[in-house]
């Protein structure tokens, strides 16, 4: 979760003002982050019930970046102000004794003002997740994303470098996007291979709603061979929506990390999800293609 391990073990208060939590959710179960109508579950509702039940009053949640309906994090954070006062262990574990068990809350600390979820972020990091294999996957079916067309990584890699920079993104953006801009300033996308799982890893200020899962649905297009490398380029000029082809399912999208400067004190992340850690944080490796994708390319020539 964190690029050095935060111990629970300070008895150190923290509340009697805005405190900052660090968690990590599976999407899968919920209608996105945000508040539903009764009875319809979010990741906001049911982590607002846990931490009022620990700070023994009412409190509301201000988020980072509010995911989609079955859109996960391996790093969201969150502020509220409270009047309670606990040491990490008590709300960290407190909360959780009272969340279900696809949501997890792995920090806690103080936060003053003027520190705010997500006004004070510079970044946001996502990460999607491919499984590129022949036959879907039965034990990460809501978790990954799922092609059986081979993937070359190489050429999405290629085509992504085309979104780097200051652009207009209209061509990436949801028909119902309420952003005031299209504009974004992309800081990095690397897509790499490990065996049959292909991620994408980016990074902006900030992003428009869909934005990443239209990205994965074009670069997918351009590595089954459907598009070239500069097609993804002449998308981004064209500023149209229509020309971007599909949004990527919501299962293989995790919010990974999101940057503050190092006054606020929030821990950095070590970005997930778990399951492709030790792959995808060490690119010294190189890429490994799975020997079935070679079966297929040479079949299909």
């Amino acid at each position: 979760m964190f690029q050095t391990p935060v111990p629970l073990t300070t008895d150190k208060p923290i509340g009697q003002g805005r405190v900052a939590l660090v968690l990590e959710y599976d999407g899968a179960a919920y209608h996105g982050w945000q508040f539903q109508k009764s009875g319809v579950p979010s990741v906001e509702t049911e982590l607002t019930r846990a931490v009022s039940k620990v700070a023994d009053e009412p409190v509301e949640l201000v988020c980072a970046g509010r995911t989609d309906a079955g859109v996960h994090a391996s790093y969201q954070v969150v502020h509220f102000e409270t009047r309670a006062l606990r040491n990490l262990r008590s709300w960290v574990m407190g909360i959780n004794t009272a969340l279900p068990a696809n949501i997890a809350v792995h920090w806690a600390g103080d936060a003053p003002e003027p520190f705010h979820a997500r006004f004070s972020a510079v970044y946001r990091r996502y990460r999607y997740v491919i499984f590129n294999g022949p036959v879907r996957p039965a034990l990460l079916p809501s978790q990954v994303s799922w092609t059986f067309r081979p993937l070359d990584a190489g050429l999405m890699h290629e085509a992504a470098q085309m979104l780097t920079g200051d652009h207009d993104f209209s061509a990436f953006r949801a028909a119902g996007c309420q952003s005031r801009s299209p504009r974004r300033f992309v800081e990095f996308i690397r897509i790499d291979r490990r065996g049959d799982f292909v991620v994408m890893d980016v990074q902006a200020n900030a992003f428009l709603h869909h934005m990443v899962r239209n990205f994965a649905g074009a670069l997918m297009a351009v590595g089954q061979g459907k598009y070239p490398p500069p097609w993804i380029g002449e998308v981004l000029a064209g500023q149209d929506r229509r020309l971007a082809g599909v949004t990527a399912p919501p299962g293989g999208l995790y919010l990974v990390d999101v940057g503050y400067p190092d006054h606020f004190g929030i821990p950095s992340a070590l970005c997930g999800p778990t399951f492709v850690r030790p792959w995808f944080d060490d690119a010294a490796n190189g890429p490994v293609t799975p020997s079935w994708i070679h079966q297929k390319q040479r079949t299909l020539s």
